[in-house]
């Protein structure tokens, strides 16, 4: 795994950040290091996905990015069910090909690259996850995108979502990116570091509050929405059609 020092070094212009070939060699190092909790997450996820998995169908992983968390179902989930990557990176869904390949994975997958900005299609899924992925779809653009995914869902077919949230008021907010930074900063994160991952962000990763995003499962057709993980300023929801 090699190590995430994208920011390290002070730069002029930060640029918007892109899920390029230079964050996917440091990026399971990167998302390690800057979501809490992040093993037990993905083991959360594993579990529940697990309950509701249906043999004769699929599981969709929208912004699946190196694999990580379809190479975790790949040891507890029939391997007769299809796997289905979707990114918008076509150097993303390179790097989860080759993480499939070296791993020995025999189960049907296909990789699709996808702007989830444009909506997707779903076929036969029992699960579809987004981990991380919500946030960087457009605003304008999010509630259709959800509602496309229900629809296309059966009766107790489920949604994961992790996702970075807001605080449900600005006392909180502050207090929970200043938690954060700190967490950062145990994983030995420097405050030059800190601070331009936060510019290159700003335009790109929009986070709402979690009860928008709860509102906004119930509101697309989801019937039962429960909160699986929060950590400050990260939550983690299962949403059941």
């Amino acid at each position: 795994m090699s190590k995430d020092k994208l920011f390290s070094k002070p730069q002029g212009k930060v640029d918007d950040f892109k899920f390029n070939n230079s964050v996917v060699t440091v990026f399971d190092d990167m998302v390690s290091r800057s979501v809490p909790f992040y093993g037990e997450i993905q083991r959360m996820m594993t579990e529940i996905i697990a309950d509701f998995a249906v043999k004769d169908k699929c599981i969709y992983d929208l912004g699946c990015s190196t694999g990580t968390t379809l190479l975790n179902l790949d040891a507890v989930i029939d391997p007769a069910i299809r796997f289905v990557g979707i990114d918008n990176s076509p150097e993303m869904l390179k790097k989860c090909r080759s993480n499939f390949e070296a791993a020995g994975m025999k189960r049907p997958f296909d990789l699709r690259q996808v702007d989830l900005n444009q909506g997707i299609t779903i076929e036969n899924a029992s699960v579809v996850i987004m981990c991380l992925t919500l946030q960087f779809v457009r605003p304008i653009y999010r509630e259709k995108l959800i509602e496309d995914i229900c629809k296309q869902l059966d009766s107790f077919n489920c949604l994961i979502m992790v996702e970075k949230v807001l605080g449900e008021d600005s006392i909180f907010n502050r207090l929970f990116i200043k938690y954060y930074y700190d967490m950062k900063r145990r994983n030995h994160y420097s405050d030059i570091e800190i601070s331009q991952k936060r510019e290159a962000l700003e335009n790109v990763l929009i986070p709402y509050k979690l009860l928008e995003n709860r509102e906004l499962l119930l509101r697309s057709g989801f019937r039962y929405v429960d909160t699986f993980f929060k950590w400050y300023n990260f939550s983690g929801i299962v949403a059941v059609k």
